[in-house]
């Protein structure tokens, strides 16, 4: 007797007459005889069903982007029901997150080096496809929605801080696959808080269109776990990780912040300055126009001043702040000129 009747039988009084299990098979024999007993709610799912399943995972999404009850993961927002967008996902706590919210693929649009061992202890693939603030390349783009449509899936899509890059990068891979309409995408840079500055991914984002689905079938998903990265870029990370801690060292009244044990007012003003230094010893830093390489001056003096101001006996909190807001006006203008400028302005062309 198959296994599920017998079970039936054995935990049901349906047959209250019936004093044997030879007398079970007499009634259900020419149910089963017919083929057409119901399927028990416990039965595995068809094959169909579980195409189903597949092609409602890519199917156009219509739903606001929504919040993700995950505080290990910065900013992070599910765009569709196969794809997160957020920030850097840091230590165990972050990767088991992911790991609990279903993540199989992992993918970093920032220029950090992706940290692959502890995605892989937790069973995640890791795809590193970086691109910057000033907008998201044609080829890069197509990259971004074969991923999005054809690696295993939840996809978390990050970059630092999870409120640029990678709402965009989402966005755009996102149309590009099929997952949303075009319509739909810019408010996934609204609902992220992706700043306005940024007129290269709200471009990238706005001109995203649905790819030939016979052509992302023809590219290779072997993507990589780590990009090379060129040495300006990996420099200006470096810098920018450690500009976000001193921000967190100004927020705290110049001194070490709540939850940061590590992060030390004047080492961290140290590495700022050495940062800095760096950077005006590189060749290709060398190479680049004036304005340039006078900001970089200009903040590497701004620099020693947060240094001394945070090392003395008795730390000055206003010689700190007054040198702290000229590394971040040096900041804002060298930005604006050098690295939010779109990929329109420069002359190449932006996401389809």
């Amino acid at each position: 007797m198959p296994e599920f009747f017998a079970d039936r039988w054995m935990r049901t009084s349906a047959f209250p007459s019936i004093p044997s299990i030879a007398g079970a098979w007499f009634v259900l024999l020419p149910i089963l005889m017919a083929g057409c007993g119901e399927i028990p709610d416990s039965e595995p799912a068809t094959a169909t069903e579980s195409t189903v399943a597949v092609e409602s995972a890519r199917a156009p999404f219509a739903g606001a982007p929504e919040k993700v009850d995950a505080p290990h993961l910065p900013n992070a927002y599910r765009v569709h029901p196969n794809v997160i967008s957020g920030g850097l996902p840091e230590g165990d706590v972050a990767f088991q997150e992911l790991k609990d919210l279903g993540v199989k693929t992992v993918v970093d649009v920032d220029g950090i080096k992706p940290d692959i061992e502890t995605a892989h202890r937790y069973g995640l693939r890791y795809v590193h496809l970086p691109h910057g603030y000033d907008g998201i390349s044609d080829e890069r783009a197509r990259e971004l929605a074969k991923v999005v449509r054809d690696l295993p899936g939840v996809i978390y899509m990050h970059c630092h801080h999870g409120q640029h890059r990678s709402p965009a990068a989402a966005a755009v891979a996102c149309v590009g696959a099929g997952l949303i309409e075009p319509e739909n995408a810019l408010r996934i840079l609204e609902t992220a808080g992706t700043s306005k500055n940024y007129g290269g991914l709200y471009d990238s984002v706005r001109e995203a269109r649905p790819l030939d689905a016979s052509a992302l079938d023809e590219m290779k998903p072997d993507f990589p776990e780590v990009s090379p990265i060129p040495p300006l870029a990996e420099a200006m990370v470096a810098l920018d990780h450690t500009h976000d801690d001193m921000t967190l060292i100004a927020d705290a009244g110049w001194k070490t912040p709540p939850g940061h044990p590590d992060l030390d007012p004047a080492r961290e003003a140290l590495l700022l300055k050495e940062h800095y230094a760096e950077l005006l010893r590189m060749d290709e830093v060398q190479k680049k126009p004036e304005r340039f390489r006078n900001w970089l001056s200009e903040s590497e003096a701004a620099a020693k001043t947060l240094e001394d101001a945070l090392s003395a006996e008795t730390p000055d909190a206003t010689a700190a702040k007054k040198a702290f807001d000229v590394i971040n006006s040096q900041c804002t203008a060298c930005h604006r000129e050098f690295r939010n400028t779109s990929l329109h302005e420069k002359g190449q062309s932006a996401a389809n």
